[in-house]
């Protein structure tokens, strides 16, 4: 008996070809994403892949925030497992940023491909005041700084963040070495507030 083909619901086909664009990322940098060779890759027609997405852009831009969601999920998870204790937090804060750094390296592909792009800005901005916030409200307990003052200190260690993973991903640093640098820019202005 031959089996009946599923027809997949319009979510499921989504998750179905950022999967197969994924992978397209991982294996040919973002260059290789097109929505042709992405229709190719999932075995759909082109049309499905338009109807999902109607240009390269929105492609990629579906695919950024999707890496943006895991990547803040595992920092959520990370904060929920911490000790609460201040050098605990912000050490879960730290391994997790680099842990999904090393884990999806596709991010940073495909935030270059985005570059220039309109929307980019627009998204970079929602996503690192979404960060900012997931930082201040787990710091919050730790801190005497004002909530605008702490984030500020949340922003700027973000962006500590992003130059160390930078310093990762070039080699030219270790994993302990970033996730100790991290944490004690994190950890520099709270502990002086409560100290």
């Amino acid at each position: 008996m031959t089996a009946v083909p599923t027809r997949l619901s319009k979510q499921a086909r989504r998750e179905q070809l950022l999967d197969v664009a994924l992978a397209i990322v991982r294996a040919n940098g973002a260059d290789g994403l097109t929505l042709p060779t992405l229709a190719e890759a999932a075995g759909v027609s082109r049309p499905v892949v338009y109807d999902h997405f109607a240009s390269r852009p929105a492609l990629l831009l579906a695919l950024y925030r999707r890496l943006d969601e895991r990547h803040r999920a595992a920092i959520a998870r990370a904060l929920e497992q911490a000790p609460p204790a201040a050098a605990d937090v912000a050490e879960a804060i730290s391994v997790a940023y680099f842990a999904c750094a090393a884990d999806i390296p596709e991010f940073h592909a495909v935030s270059s491909a985005l570059k220039g792009t309109p929307e980019m800005e627009t998204i970079q901005h929602e996503m690192h005041d979404g960060y900012t916030e997931l930082m201040a409200d787990a710091l919050t307990p730790y801190s005497g700084l004002d909530r605008a003052a702490l984030r500020l200190h949340c922003a700027g260690a973000l962006g500590a963040a992003e130059a160390i993973a930078a310093q990762l991903n070039r080699g030219t640093t270790t994993s302990a070495d970033a996730i100790t640098a991290l944490t004690g820019v994190i950890l520099g202005r709270i502990e002086r507030t409560t100290g």
